[in-house]
């Protein structure tokens, strides 16, 4: 976590990655993301919903092949 990292609510978080609450409710619980505990309120910082969804990410697989398509006969 940066040092001015802006610490979100779980609703805010959930909004940031156009999920459910629900969703980011049990990455919390199965401790699948790292977040901040204030007293009874959980906090995640927006550096950690960054590297999660760096981490997801998926290449595209290039191919030197054609499909095919575009092809006149």
């Amino acid at each position: 976590m940066k040092t001015n990292d802006r610490l979100l609510t779980v609703e805010e978080a959930a909004e940031h990655l156009g999920t459910g609450v629900r969703f980011i409710r049990r990455l919390i619980t199965e401790r699948r993301i790292r977040y901040v505990k204030l007293g009874k309120h959980v906090r995640i910082a927006d550096s950690v919903l960054t590297a999660y969804v760096e981490e997801r990410t998926v290449e595209p697989v290039r191919s030197n092949r054609r499909s095919g398509f575009g092809l006149v006969a």
